[in-house]
């Protein structure tokens, strides 16, 4: 029996693959908070989902990607508005300037957890 899924989950399947790039010795990028964040419950959402290791290539991609525009744009500006933040961690594991507001927006259970952890 398959268990229920929301959007929120996505939040920890992702972290989840950041974990598993984190810990190759050859990652292309470090989020040493990620395996804290993904929790048991992203491991469970990759293990469960067939074929779900071979997505993680693009979600790893797309973080570093995502590194590169936010390291390059964030000298420019005052503050960044991160929409659906889930359980981002760039404004603890790049290097922002200081002065840089950093805004996450999500439902209040997943900003409540990612606080937490």
């Amino acid at each position: 029996m398959r268990r229920a899924v929301s959007v929120q989950d996505t939040a920890y399947w992702v972290a989840y693959y950041r974990a598993l790039e984190s810990e190759r010795p050859d990652a292309i990028f470090n989020d040493p908070y990620a395996r804290a964040l993904a929790g048991e419950k992203g491991r469970s959402i990759v293990d469960e989902m067939p074929r779900a290791r071979e997505y993680g290539w693009p979600m790893v991609v797309r973080t570093a990607v995502m590194d590169e525009i936010v390291l390059r744009l964030a000298p420019e500006v005052d503050a960044v508005l991160n929409l659906a933040a889930g359980l981002d961690a760039r404004p603890y594991r790049l290097a922002l300037p200081a002065a840089l507001k950093w805004i996450d927006v999500d439902f209040a259970v997943s900003l409540d957890y990612k606080s937490q952890v």
